[in-house]
């Protein structure tokens, strides 16, 4: 099928029949309800990002495709939530033909950059510079399965956390878990946990950024059963230890934004909150956490399996795009050099690490 016709539009002027219709494009696709490429997701972001734009791919004026994007400097594109969306792409009716540079040219763009690209998404896939893994925990045969297959996968793993979660009740009080917290100052601890590990580790703090503290505030107050905020809590004598937040579809939830009190640390509150999160998930129609790319020890213990996930730009010929290539290439050849060597990729962590203690003292 050959599309017709591309119209940009903001997010919030999508109606409710251009909604329904991107989500029913999801379903036809067969791709997972990834809460992230929702059209709740992309009008939350429309809302504290003014560049976010939607391009509209129609055939007799009937909608056949979206493309969410962020339009910056010199026509520079991006996904949209880049830096915080685990899964990008486009939504599109099977069997559409585009060229992805006449898609770029029609939403005056120079360039589109990705670093979350969705498996599958034939258009871009291309333009691929890198295939990451993104782990995920598939709940279909229910939590008591699950645990199963991971005291299979991880003996001992299971049995430490539970441990762990037995003594942090003796020793700070009753443990309590709240799976869809409405709780303000959790989720502000949350972030205050989660700033603090930012700059320990070197990395950029993310609340920091003030759009993105306005997106989860708007999320964490969203109703759409299709895409909202979750936030869970773990509490230990009456006072938060451990939470979560993160975006859920009907049965897919996104592992996002986690942290815990460091003076909890060595009872592991992070992780007996997540296994208590599964268990909940589970029982709330979840079928998949996805746990989001990124290497961490924890999540190669809990993971079924991986997604493929890709990073990569589309560059269009011109002064743009050069200039794309000229400020944001070098700098991603070079993390992608890095995790090819993981003995560099540990000496770069530490770097980081130790420029985030300086920085705190």
């Amino acid at each position: 099928m050959q599309t017709k016709r591309i119209v940009v539009v903001r997010p919030d002027e999508l109606g409710p029949g251009e909604q329904k219709t991107w989500r029913l494009l999801r379903a036809e696709s067969g791709a997972p309800e990834n809460p992230f490429l929702d059209p709740a997701f992309t009008r939350a972001v429309g809302r504290v990002r003014p560049a976010a734009r939607v391009a509209v791919l129609q055939d007799d004026g009937t909608p056949v495709g979206f493309f969410p994007y962020e339009k910056g400097p010199l026509g520079q594109g991006r996904a949209i939530g880049l830096g915080v969306s685990d899964s990008q792409g486009a939504v599109l009716r099977p069997g559409i033909r585009l060229d992805p540079r006449t898609l770029l040219a029609a939403c005056a763009l120079s360039s589109w950059e990705f670093d979350n690209l969705e498996a599958g998404q034939r258009l871009f896939l291309p333009y691929a510079v890198e295939e990451l893994g993104s782990p995920v925990i598939d709940l279909d045969g229910g939590y008591e399965h699950y645990t199963d297959g991971l005291r299979a996968r991880s003996p001992g793993f299971l049995k430490q956390t539970l441990a762990k979660e037995r003594r942090l009740a003796r020793q700070a009080g009753e443990v309590r878990f709240v799976y869809d917290a409405r709780d303000p100052e959790a989720l502000r601890a949350l972030m205050r946990w989660k700033s603090a590990q930012y700059r320990r580790t070197g990395r950029r703090d993310r609340f920091a950024q003030r759009w993105i503290t306005r997106l989860v505030d708007l999320l964490a107050h969203g109703d759409d059963p299709e895409c909202r905020g979750l936030l869970s809590v773990l509490y230990a004598g009456g006072r938060p230890v451990a939470a979560h937040f993160g975006l859920r579809s009907a049965t897919v939830l996104s592992w996002w934004f986690p942290a815990y009190d460091r003076d909890a640390g060595r009872y592991s509150p992070g992780l007996v909150l997540l296994l208590r999160m599964l268990r909940a998930a589970a029982a709330d129609g979840i079928r998949t956490v996805d746990l989001g790319s990124g290497a961490a020890r924890y999540k190669d213990s809990l993971k079924t399996r991986e997604l493929p996930v890709h990073e990569g730009a589309v560059v269009r010929p011109g002064p743009g795009g050069a200039a794309y290539r000229l400020g944001r290439e070098p700098a991603r050849a070079a993390r992608r050099f890095v995790r090819g060597h993981p003995r560099l990729a540990g000496a770069a962590r530490r770097t980081l690490e130790q420029a985030g203690r300086l920085r705190d003292r």
